[in-house]
C-alpha cells in the first residue's frame, strides 16, 4: 500500500531528479576547474570550489535528515531544492571568487536538506515489498551513475558552452524537481516534536571539522598543524555528540538506529564501499587525463561502460532483493567491487583503455551495481515513518564521510608512492601510474573488508518491513 494521496510516478521522478542534482553537483565542476581559474583566478582558493560544498554538505546532512522528519519531507525538499538553485544562480554569475566559493557553501547546504528528504520521501511513499525494491533501484541507478554523468557533462560544457554553464545546469533540473513534487507528493506537517538545537550544533561542527581536516591533507599532509587541529577538535565534537544524544530527550540521531543490526551493518559497508569508490574513480580519471592524454568529454564517455554495468546490477538486485535478501547481495557485491579494483591496480604506462580500463571497469560497475539497493533498503527500512529522514540522513552521511576520509588517504599512499619512485630516478608518467596501482591496491581491500565484517551484522534473509504502513498510522505523512 501506498502513502494516501501520493501520486507515486511523480514523486519517484522528483525523488530521482533531486537525487541526480545533489550527485551531479559533487563532479560536473571537478573538470571545470581550470576554466574557472582562468575566468576568476581564483588562484590557492580554486580547492575550495569543491571543499566548500564537501564541507557545508557533510556536515549539515544529520541537521537536514531531522529537519525533513520534524517539518515535512515535501517541505524540505522543496526548500532544499529552491535553496540550491539559487545558490547555482548566483554562483554562475559570480565576478569574484568569494562569490563562487560561497555560493557552493550554499549549494552544500541546499543539497543536505534535498537529499535526505529526497529519500524519506520515497520510503514512506512505497510500502515494503517490490514496489519500494523498484522505487530503490531507480533511486540508486542516479546515485551510481550521476558521479559519471557529472564528468562527462562537466567536460562538454566547459568546453564548449564556458564555466558558468556547469552553475546554470542545475536551474531547470531543480525547477524539474519543484513541479513533480509538488503535482505529485503529498504534503506532511512532520513529527511533532522539538528540533535537537545541541545535537545538531554538535553534528554540525564535528562532520565540518573532520571533512575540513580530511579535505586539508592532500596539500598539507597528515601531520600539520592545521589538520591535526581540525580531526582532533572533530573527534571531540562527535565523541560530545554521541554522548549527549544518549541523554537527549528527542535525538538528532536515535542512539537505538545504529542498535538496530542491518542499519548498522548497512551503514559500515557504505563507508567502507565509498572509501574504495571515491578514490578509483579520481584514479582512473586522472590515468585517463594524464596518461591516455584523453580531454575532459573523452574521459566522461570512457566511464560509459561501467555506468551499463551499474544499471544491469541494480536491476538483478531489484528483482532478487526480495527473494534472497540484503546480506545475499552483499557478498558478491563486495567481491565483485574488490576483483574491479585489484584488477585495475594492473594500469601501465602507456598503456590503452581496451587493455587497461575497459574489462575492470565492467567488473567494478557489476558490484557497485548489486550492492547499492540491498544497502539503502537495510539502512531504511522497518523504521516508522517520522525517522526515516534520520535514517536516509546517516546513510548518506556515511556514504559522504567515507569516500572523503578514503579520497584523502588512498590519495597521500598514491602520492608518497609516486614521489619515492621520482627520488629513484623514475620517470615522472611512471611514478605517477605506480602510484594510481598502489592507491588502487589498497582501495581494492575496502569492499573485502566491508564483506568481512558486516556480515554478522545482518540476518541471511534480511527483508525490510515498515511496521508502520503509511496509510493505517497516524503520524503526518
Amino acid at each position: 500500500m501506498r502513502t494516501r494521496d501520493a501520486r507515486p510516478t511523480l514523486v519517484l521522478t522528483s525523488v530521482a531528479l533531486a537525487q541526480l542534482t545533489a550527485t551531479l553537483d559533487m563532479t560536473v565542476v571537478n573538470v571545470a576547474l581550470p576554466a574557472m581559474d582562468a575566468g576568476l583566478g581564483l588562484g590557492r582558493s580554486l580547492a575550495w570550489v569543491v571543499n566548500g560544498y564537501a564541507l557545508s554538505f557533510g556536515g549539515l546532512l544529520l541537521l537536514g535528515g531531522r529537519a525533513a522528519d520534524l517539518f515535512g519531507r515535501r517541505r524540505l525538499l522543496l526548500a532544499g531544492t529552491v535553496l540550491f538553485a539559487l545558490a547555482s544562480l548566483g554562483g554562475g554569475l559570480a565576478r569574484e571568487p568569494w562569490q563562487l566559493i560561497a555560493a557552493r557553501v550554499v549549494q552544500g547546504a541546499g543539497a543536505a536538506a534535498l537529499v535526505p528528504a529526497a529519500l524519506a520521501l520515497l520510503t514512506v511513499t512505497f510500502a515494503a515489498g517490490p514496489a519500494r525494491n523498484r522505487a530503490l533501484g531507480v533511486y540508486s541507478a542516479v546515485s551510481a551513475v550521476g558521479g559519471s554523468v557529472g564528468v562527462l557533462l562537466g567536460g562538454l560544457l566547459a568546453e564548449y558552452a564556458g564555466w558558468r554553464s556547469v552553475m546554470l545546469v542545475n536551474l531547470p533540473l531543480a525547477l524539474a524537481v519543484v513541479v513533480t513534487a509538488l503535482l505529485g507528493a503529498p504534503g506532511d506537517r512532520g513529527h511533532r516534536a522539538r528540533l535537537d538545537v545541541p545535537g545538531a550544533v554538535l553534528a554540525t561542527a564535528g562532520a565540518s571539522l573532520l571533512i575540513l581536516g580530511v579535505a586539508r591533507t592532500e596539500a598539507t599532509g597528515w601531520t600539520a598543524p592545521g589538520t591535526l587541529a581540525a580531526l582532533g577538535g572533530a573527534a571531540v565534537l562527535l565523541v560530545a555528540f554521541c554522548v549527549w544524544e544518549a541523554r537527549a530527550a528527542e535525538p538528532l540521531v536515535r542512539p537505538g538506529l545504529l542498535a538496530r543490526r542491518p542499519v548498522a551493518g548497512a551503514n559500515l559497508f557504505m563507508l567502507l564501499l565509498s572509501a574504495g569508490q571515491f578514490g578509483a574513480f579520481y584514479f582512473v580519471s586522472l590515468y585517463l587525463q594524464d596518461v591516455l592524454r584523453l580531454g575532459p568529454a573523452e574521459a566522461g564517455l570512457a566511464f560509459l561502460p561501467m555506468c551499463v554495468l551499474v544499471f544491469a546490477g541494480i536491476r538483478v538486485s531489484t528483482r532478487l532483493l526480495a527473494v534472497v535478501g540484503a546480506r545475499a547481495l552483499l557478498v558478491p557485491s563486495g567481491l565483485l567491487t574488490a576483483a574491479g579494483l585489484g584488477w585495475m591496480a594492473f594500469l601501465d604506462a602507456p598503456g590503452s583503455f581496451t587493455g587497461d580500463v575497459l574489462g575492470p571497469s565492467l567488473v567494478l560497475g557489476a558490484g557497485l551495481g548489486i550492492g547499492f539497493v540491498p544497502l539503502t533498503a537495510a539502512a531504511t527500512g522497518g523504521l516508522p515513518p517520522h525517522e526515516a529522514g534520520m535514517a536516509s540522513a546517516v546513510l548518506s552521511s556515511s556514504r559522504q564521510i567515507g569516500g572523503a576520509l578514503g579520497l584523502a588517504v588512498l590519495v597521500n599512499i598514491q602520492a608518497a608512492r609516486a614521489n619515492a619512485l621520482l627520488a629513484d630516478g623514475e620517470a615522472p608518467l611512471a611514478a605517477a601510474t605506480a602510484g594510481h596501482a598502489l592507491g588502487l591496491t589498497v582501495a581494492a581491500a575496502l569492499p573485502l573488508a566491508a564483506v568481512a565484517v558486516t556480515l554478522p551484522l545482518l540476518p541471511p534473509r534480511h527483508r525490510p518491513t515498515s511496521p508502520h504502513p503509511a496509510p493505517r498510522d497516524r503520524q503526518p505523512t
